[in-house]
């Protein structure tokens, strides 16, 4: 059994931060441990509202995605880019469909996810992806292909974040 945790009052939280008298704009990362555009966002649009309020109190913001999700909400980060207020990467770890629907289930596959990379970036969006996790032995061994059809599609840069794995792991 899973469970999904909704922050549903996100948005008002941040705009909430926002109208704070000492607030200072500084970038406000979208995703992290756990991805924005999980298949629940499309029902409760709780990351367009957050980019909905970074650009009306114009704050920079970054966001991370395993998803083609993002590209829903594709007129709102191209206000935000007008006045160069976000960065968007893609994760892509491997060209191996196999090996992401073991490790990554429920998450778009490396093929819609460069086509997330080339969308944004023929959109004037800069973009780029995380090679990330990167799992030693695993995967590792794809990343200049995968680096390859990135920046084919458009990426101006890459980043990436190994995992360890310790022990009877």
């Amino acid at each position: 059994r899973s469970r999904i945790v909704v922050k549903r009052n996100a948005p008002q939280l941040l705009k909430k931060f926002f109208e704070n008298k000492n607030w200072e704009p500084s970038v406000i990362s979208l995703s992290g441990n756990t991805d924005c555009y999980q298949p629940i966002e499309r029902k409760m649009r709780i990351t367009r509202k957050l980019l909905e309020i970074c650009l009306e109190y114009r704050n920079p913001v970054g966001i991370l995605s395993k998803n083609a999700l993002v590209l829903r909400d594709l007129d709102v980060i191209q206000e935000l880019n007008k006045y160069n207020l976000v960065r968007v990467f893609s994760s892509i770890t491997s060209l191996d469909e196999n090996l992401r629907r073991l490790l990554e289930p429920r998450t778009a596959s490396y093929r819609s996810r460069l086509k997330v990379v080339e969308t944004l970036s023929k959109n004037g969006v800069p973009t780029g992806i995380m090679n990330a996790p990167l799992i030693t032995g695993l995967y590792d061994m794809h990343m200049p292909a995968v680096l390859k059809e990135a920046s084919e599609a458009g990426a101006k840069w890459a980043g990436y974040t190994v995992v360890r794995l310790n022990g009877a792991i």
